[in-house]
C-alpha cells in the first residue's frame, strides 16, 4: 500500500501448462489502456449523477473498478467525448461537463486518482486516471479553449471524429506540442494522418485503431502509414471492437498485433479498447476484466515478457514523456494567437467583439496569419485506431459505436 493505494505492479498471471510448457509469471504487469468511454456512459445512462452509481460494481457498461482490477488495468485514460451534433452548438459545454464528470469520478473515488504527468508514471496503480478529449470540434476551432482544456487536466486529444473540423491543420498541432498535448489521430483520415506527421515535433498515436492490412476498414492504420509511425515514434494502440464480417473470438485479435510488429515492430504498439464506446466485442474480450485472455494469445504466439512489457505500459510512457519533453524544449514559445476566420469556421452564431476596419475590408478577413489553414478530415465511421483492443468495424450490419 501507498498513500492507501493499492499497486498492482507486482501480477502473477498463471496460464494453461501448454503456454511455454509451463507456468507464465509476468512481473509488473500494470496495464495502461488509452482509450475508455465510461464518461460517455455515464451520461447516457445515469445523466452524470454518480450519486446513483457504485463505481465498483455497474452492470450496465463494460468498465468498473471491480474489473479493472481483475483485468490489471494500472491506468485508464478516459475520453471526454461529445456527439459530433454538438459542433457549432454547444460541444465546448457539454466537454468541460464531461471532464468536470472525469474529475470527479478519478478525485471523489477512493479507488481511483487523477494523474497529470508522467512524472507519476512509477506510481501509476490501479485506478489511475488520464483525460483525453475525442474530437476537435470540442474546442470550437479556439487555441484559446485548448490551452483551457489543458490547464484543466486534459492531456491528449483527437484532432477529428466523425465530423470535420475547420482547425488549422499546424496551428493545432504546434500548439498542442507547445502544451505537452499528446496528438492523437484515430478517426482522422489519413491525409489528415500524413500532415500531421510532417508538422509535429513531438510522438502522436492512434489510440484505437487496428492494422488496414488485417481489416479493411478506413478507421484501420495502411501499412504505408504505419511505417511513418516509426520515424515519428509515434504508437498504434489496438481496439477491442473492430470487425468485418461477424464478432471474432480472442484468438484472432493477435494477427493485429502480429502483423504490425512485422510492419514495424512491438515498441510501436500499445492497448486501446473503446470500451464503453463500441457497442459489441470478441468472446473472451467482453470487458476490461478479460486483458489476460489476450496476453494468453499473445504468449502462444511466441511474444515475448519484453515486447509484452511494452505493449501493456512501457510504449505509451515512451511517447507521454517525449510529449513532455518536447514541451519543456518549446518552454520560452509563447501561445499561439492564431485565429480561424469566420468564413471557415461557417458558424452564424458566432459573435464578432471588433471594431470595424476603416479601409472597409472585414474584420475577419484578418484572423489569421497564415495560409495553411486546412480542414481536418474525419475517417466516416467511427473505427478503431492502433491500440489493438479486439476485432474490425462491422461494415454490412453497421452499429452504434461512439
Amino acid at each position: 500500500l501507498v498513500d492507501g493505494k493499492t499497486f498492482c505492479c507486482v501480477v502473477t498471471l498463471t496460464f494453461d501448462t501448454s503456454v511455454r510448457g509451463s507456468s507464465i509469471i509476468i512481473n509488473c504487469l500494470s496495464i495502461i489502456k488509452i482509450h475508455n468511454d465510461l464518461a460517455l456512459k455515464m451520461r447516457i445512462l445515469f445523466n452524470n449523477q454518480l450519486s446513483q452509481v457504485d463505481l465498483r460494481h455497474i452492470s450496465k457498461v463494460a468498465t468498473d473498478i471491480s474489473r479493472l482490477t481483475t483485468g490489471h488495468v494500472g491506468a485508464q485514460v478516459f475520453a471526454a467525448y461529445v456527439l459530433c451534433g454538438s459542433q457549432k452548438k454547444d460541444a465546448v459545454r457539454l466537454t468541460l461537463e464531461q471532464i468536470d464528470l472525469i474529475r470527479r469520478m478519478c478525485t471523489e473515488h477512493p479507488d481511483l486518482e487523477l494523474f497529470k504527468c508522467v512524472c507519476v508514471s512509477d506510481n501509476i496503480y490501479c485506478g489511475s486516471c488520464l483525460t483525453s478529449i475525442e474530437g476537435g470540434h470540442s474546442i470550437d476551432s479556439s487555441l484559446a479553449a485548448l490551452r483551457m482544456f489543458y490547464q484543466l487536466g486534459v492531456r491528449s486529444m483527437a484532432l477529428t471524429h466523425t465530423c470535420n473540423t475547420p482547425c488549422s491543420e499546424s496551428d493545432v498541432v504546434k500548439e498542442m506540442n507547445r502544451l505537452g498535448m499528446i496528438i492523437d489521430l484515430s478517426h482522422s483520415s489519413w491525409a489528415t494522418a500524413r500532415a500531421v506527421l510532417q508538422v509535429s515535433k513531438a510522438p502522436v498515436i492512434f489510440s484505437h485503431s487496428s492494422a488496414h492490412a488485417i481489416c479493411n476498414h478506413s478507421r484501420n492504420v495502411p501499412d504505408e502509414l504505419l511505417r511513418k509511425l516509426v520515424k515519428a515514434q509515434a504508437v498504434t494502440f489496438f481496439p477491442t471492437c473492430l470487425l468485418i464480417h461477424a464478432l471474432p473470438p480472442v484468438h484472432h485479435q493477435p494477427h493485429h498485433f502480429t502483423h504490425i510488429r512485422k510492419v514495424i515492430g512491438a515498441e510501436s504498439i500499445g492497448i486501446g479498447g473503446d470500451f464503453d464506446g463500441a457497442s459489441e466485442f470478441p468472446v473472451g474480450l467482453e470487458d476490461v476484466s478479460k486483458y489476460p485472455n489476450l496476453i494468453q494469445e499473445l504468449l502462444r504466439r511466441n511474444w515475448t515478457e519484453e515486447e509484452l512489457s511494452g505493449v501493456l505500459r512501457h510504449n505509451f510512457l515512451r511517447v507521454f514523456t517525449e510529449v513532455e519533453n518536447e514541451r519543456d524544449r518549446l518552454n520560452k514559445t509563447l501561445p499561439s494567437e492564431a485565429q480561424i476566420s469566420l468564413a471557415q469556421v461557417e458558424n452564424p452564431c458566432r459573435l464578432v467583439l471588433r471594431l470595424p476596419d476603416p479601409k472597409g475590408s472585414s474584420p475577419d478577413q484578418h484572423a489569421t496569419g497564415h495560409g495553411d489553414s486546412v480542414t481536418l478530415s474525419g475517417v466516416a465511421q467511427r473505427t478503431m485506431i492502433i491500440l489493438i483492443s479486439c476485432f474490425c468495424f462491422l461494415l454490412h450490419q453497421p452499429r452504434n459505436i461512439y
